[in-house]
């Protein structure tokens, strides 16, 4: 028998094997050969893994966490970046239909970094629907077009067409409001690989070589010190994920075949937003105080959550669980977090090893001076 029929005979039996065990069948976890993919490969035999980018903001530690786990990895990009990781092999092409040099080869699992593209899921998964075991697609909370449950949990995704207010006729697929174009992309994932899907829905991803700056403002506006306007009254959930349990359980997932929807926030018991701002100044040695401001007194002066408040969300009409995942099946699966204090010193060290130029580029959250003028407005009404 050739090495291709050998090839394909295996992922037919881990698609097989992996249906079974979705079902709960006993003894399925044995039914693959010569390499399990429900379970750790044997001593000596790295289960393969390819990563479609692998080299922005998320890839590298998706990276970094899969050779910790004993995965050989391979990467597909463009080229920009070559020669990023010792021991990992690069493959040149573009997502947007060259995939010459993915022609021919196969791999154990595959992870999917685009953006939200739903053509870009279909095209790659439909060329290497018979050269993977598994294929991982990396969505976002924002596929749920509601978070009015609470907790929310894994589902499948709520975002349509007809949620979303679009017109599926005349809708130009590249351009697809960001929460649909990521439920579409997740369908596309799961109509072409039924069996053999793993969704990843991260909340806000946090940590070093974080380019947006949306967690960052905080460890940097308590590291200057001094009064803090600080967001409602403390009370608002919060859940994140740090770039790196991110990428631990990417890796994790792919040495042991995970399928299924995943929410990729944490802690498993929400923090609350004063609990967040405490925990971040306990890392510095400023001299800080908080000043809570309530959210009414915020918005009358069009100060936006997440955008001039990072990170925070108060809850709304339809919003509730934003923050109030249900992570208990994600635990299950082996999902860990960081304490706090290691994200908030991990993005300092990170912030200061940029430019100075780029240091005073703080993208979202308020001007200093535009911070201060609040504060004495609150001060003044009170």
């Amino acid at each position: 028998m050739s090495t291709d029929s050998n090839r394909r005979d295996f992922l037919k039996v881990t698609a097989a094997a992996g249906a079974a065990l979705g079902l709960g069948v006993p003894g399925a976890a044995h039914a693959l050969s010569p390499r399990p993919s429900a379970n750790r490969a044997p001593a000596g035999q790295a289960r393969t893994l390819l990563i479609l980018g692998g080299t922005g903001f998320i890839g590298p530690y998706q990276v970094r966490s899969a050779l910790a786990q004993g995965l050989e990895v391979t990467i597909f990009n463009r080229g920009s970046r070559p020669g990023m990781f010792e021991g990992v092999e690069e493959l040149v092409g573009d997502r947007n239909g060259d995939f010459e040099s993915l022609r021919g080869r196969t791999w154990d699992v595959v992870i999917d970094n685009s953006t939200a593209r739903p053509d870009w899921v279909t095209s790659i998964g439909e060329f290497l629907r018979d050269s993977v075991g598994y294929f991982y697609y990396v969505s976002s909370r924002s596929a749920y077009a509601s978070h009015s449950t609470v907790p929310m949990t894994s589902a499948v995704p709520s975002y349509t067409y007809e949620t979303a207010g679009v017109d599926r006729a005349t809708a130009d697929i590249t351009r697809l409001p960001y929460g649909l174009a990521k439920a579409e992309s997740e369908r596309e994932a799961m109509r072409i690989f039924p069996d053999r899907h793993g969704i990843f829905r991260p909340g806000l991803i946090i940590g070093p070589d974080d380019p947006t700056d949306r967690f960052t403002y905080w460890p940097v506006r308590i590291h200057r010190g001094g009064e803090v306007l600080s967001p409602g009254d403390g009370t608002d959930p919060v859940q994140i994920i740090d770039v790196r349990d991110l990428g631990d359980f990417m890796a994790l997932s792919s040495d042991r075949g995970h399928t299924g929807i995943f929410n990729l926030v944490g802690p498993a018991t929400p923090r609350p937003m004063a609990e967040l701002l405490y925990g971040i100044r306990a890392v510095t040695t400023a001299e800080t105080t908080f000043t809570w401001v309530p959210r009414e007194f915020l918005a009358e002066r069009g100060v936006r959550p997440y955008a001039e408040m990072p990170v925070w969300r108060p809850p709304t009409p339809g919003s509730e669980g934003f923050a109030r995942f249900d992570l208990s099946n994600e635990v299950a699966h082996g999902m860990t977090f960081r304490s706090l204090a290691d994200t908030t010193q991990a993005t300092l060290d990170f912030h200061f090893s940029r430019t100075p130029e780029r240091q005073a580029e703080m993208r979202p959250g308020l001007p200093a001076e535009r911070e201060a003028e609040i504060l004495r407005e609150w001060h003044a009404s009170r």
